[in-house]
C-alpha cells in the first residue's frame, strides 16, 4: 500500500525517466572507493605512499564507503586510511567522520587500535606531520580515550614533533571531563615547563572539571591565576563556576558570586548577562523560593538585563508550583516579564499554558490558552500540541476541532504532529462527528499529512458504522 501511494505521488513522467543521474553518482562514488580499496589491499607497508599515487578526488561519502569495508580483520587499516585522508589538501573531516570513523572502526570498543597504528607508522618510518598526530588525538576525543590520548602525545618527540597547545587542551579536556583533575592539572603545569601558555580554552576546561566534580573553591582560586597567563576571566567562565555553586545548593555564595559580577560597572568582563541570572533564578526556584528568585529579577531589570524565553518559563514554572489557589500572581508576574522586554505576551502565556499543564491545572490551562487567541496573541507548537492533546485524552473531540480551527486561524507555526491528527480523526468519526471529521481530513491532505498507522483500522471501522461513503474515499487518498 506505502508503495502504491509513494507511486501516485510522482509524476509519471519523472517515473518513465530512468535516475541516470542517480546512477552516475553512485557509481562514481563507488569507483572511487573501489580503487582506493584496491590500492590499500595490495600494501603491505607504508599504504599512504601507495594511496597517494590513487589521485581520487576525496569527499565524506568515499571514506566512509572505503572504511565500512574494511572488516574486522583490516581495521587497522582502515584506520590508516581515515588519518591519511584527513591530510590530504583539500578535504577536512567533519566531526561526523570522525563519528562515523569511530563506529565503523570500533575504536572505543578496541582503543589499542590507536597504538597499534601509531607504531605502525615509526615501525614503517612512515613520514608523521602535526596534522597526522591532530586526527589521532581528535580520534581520541571522539571515543573519549583519555588514556589513549595521553600516551599520543608523549609519542610526538620519537616523530622529531613538538606538541601544542591544541594537542595539550584536547588531552586536558578528556582527564577534566573523565573526572582525573589530578592529571589534568599534572599537564597543565608542564605546559608552562615547555613554554606553551596555558589558554582560555585551557583554563576553561580544567574549571569545568572542578565544577562537575563539586569542588568549587578549585575552580575559583583557578580562575582567579588566569591573570598571570593573560588570559581574562569572563562571563562564560565566571557564569560556569557560579552554575556549580548553585548545584552545590549553596545560594547565599551564589549570591555573593553574583554580586561581584554586578560591580563590573559598565559592562565588564565578567558583568552577568540573561543566562548567568537565570541560573540562579532556577536555582532559587528548584529551592522553592520563588520569591527570591522574583528578587533576581529585580535586580536584572535594574541593570537593565533583559530576561529570555528560558528565564520566563522557569519564573512562571516556579509561581505556578508555588501558588495552588489562584493565578493572580502568575498574571503579576507576566506583566512584569513583559513590560521589561525580552519576551513577548505570547511566549509568556505559551509558557503558563505548558506549565500548567504539566502540573494537572487543566482549566487554567485552557483558559489562558483561549484568552490568548481571543486577544489575537499566537501560541508557541509546544503549547498547541499539548492542549489539543488533553482535549482528545478527556474525549472532547468536538471541542478539540473547533480550537484547532482557531489555531489554523491564527497561522501558528505548530508542531501538532500526525499521531494528534490521527487521534482527533478517529475520535470525530467514533462519535458520529462526520461533518468536521471530513473538514479534519481534508486539512490534512493539504498538508499530504499521513494517518497514524495504529489508528487506521479503527478509523474505517467507524466509517462503516456511520456509512459516509464521502469520507471514506477522502480517507483512502491518505
Amino acid at each position: 500500500m506505502l508503495l502504491h501511494l509513494i507511486s501516485r505521488r510522482v509524476s509519471p513522467s519523472f517515473r518513465s525517466q530512468p535516475s541516470k543521474l542517480s546512477a552516475l553518482r553512485f557509481s562514481t562514488t563507488v569507483s572511487a572507493a573501489e580503487r582506493l580499496y584496491d590500492h590499500l589491499q595490495g600494501c603491505k607497508n607504508n599504504p599512504e605512499k601507495e594511496l597517494a599515487s590513487a589521485k581520487v578526488k576525496l569527499d565524506a561519502s568515499t571514506i566512509n564507503e572505503v572504511i565500512k569495508r574494511c572488516s574486522p580483520n583490516q581495521f587497522q587499516l582502515g584506520l590508516r586510511f581515515f588519518i591519511w585522508a584527513g591530510t590530504q589538501s583539500g578535504h577536512r573531516h567533519s566531526p561526523y567522520m570522525y563519528s562515523k570513523a569511530c563506529e565503523f572502526l570500533e575504536i572505543r570498543a578496541n582503543p589499542d587500535l590507536i597504538k597499534d597504528v601509531v607504531e605502525a607508522y615509526g615501525k614503517e618510518e612512515c613520514f608523521v606531520s602535526i596534522k597526522t598526530m591532530r586526527i589521532v588525538l581528535s580520534l581520541c576525543n571522539q571515543a573519549k580515550l583519555a588514556d589513549e590520548a595521553l600516551w599520543v602525545l608523549r609519542k610526538y618527540p620519537d616523530f622529531g614533533l613538538s606538541a601544542d597547545t591544541i594537542a595539550y587542551n584536547l588531552v586536558i579536556r578528556l582527564f577534566a571531563d573523565k573526572g582525573d583533575l589530578s592529571m589534568a592539572e599534572t599537564l597543565m603545569k608542564e605546559m608552562d615547563c615547555i613554554d606553551l601558555c596555558p589558554d582560555v580554552m585551557t583554563y576553561t576546561s580544567v574549571i569545568n572539571g572542578f565544577c562537575n566534580a563539586g569542588k568549587i573553591d578549585e575552580a575559583w582560586n583557578l580562575s582567579k591565576a588566569m591573570s598571570k597567563h593573560g588570559c581574562v576571566l569572563n562571563t562564560v567562565t565566571f557564569s560556569r563556576i557560579l552554575e556549580g555553586v548553585c548545584k552545590s545548593g549553596d545560594m547565599e555564595r551564589a549570591l555573593e558570586f553574583l554580586g561581584e559580577m554586578e560591580k563590573e560597572d559598565g559592562g565588564g568582563f565578567i558583568s552577568p548577562n540573561a543566562v548567568t541570572y537565570t541560573l540562579v533564578i532556577q536555582a532559587f526556584c528548584e529551592k522553592k523560593r520563588v520569591q527570591e528568585a522574583l528578587m533576581i529579577l529585580d535586580r536584572m531589570g535594574d541593570r537593565g538585563c533583559l530576561p529570555n524565553r528560558v528565564t520566563a518559563s522557569v519564573l512562571i514554572q516556579g509561581v505556578v508550583e508555588e501558588n495552588d489557589e489562584d493565578v493572580m500572581d502568575l498574571s503579576k508576574l507576566i506583566d512584569k516579564l513583559v513590560k521589561l522586554g525580552g519576551v513577548s505576551l505570547s511566549e509568556c502565556f505559551s509558557s503558563a499554558t505548558v506549565s500548567l499543564i504539566r502540573l494537572k491545572k487543566w482549566e487554567e490551562a485552557e483558559k489562558i490558552f483561549r484568552l490568548m487567541l481571543v486577544q489575537g496573541n499566537r501560541p508557541d507548537g509546544l503549547a498547541c500540541s499539548l492542549v489539543l492533546r488533553e482535549l482528545c485524552s478527556l474525549e472532547r473531540y468536538q471541542d478539540c476541532f473547533f480550537l484547532y480551527e482557531e489555531i489554523e486561524k491564527a497561522n501558528v507555526i505548530s508542531t501538532i504532529d500526525s499521531d494528534i491528527h490521527s487521534v482527533l480523526l478517529l475520535g470525530l468519526c467514533e462519535h458520529g462527528c462526520s461533518w468536521e471529521a471530513t473538514k479534519l481530513a481534508k486539512w490534512m491532505l493539504d498538508k499530504k499529512m499521513r494517518l497514524n498507522v495504529s489508528h487506521v483500522k479503527r478509523i474505517i471501522q467507524a466509517l462503516k458504522k456511520t456509512g459516509d461513503e464521502d469520507l471514506m474515499r477522502r480517507l483512502s487518498t491518505i
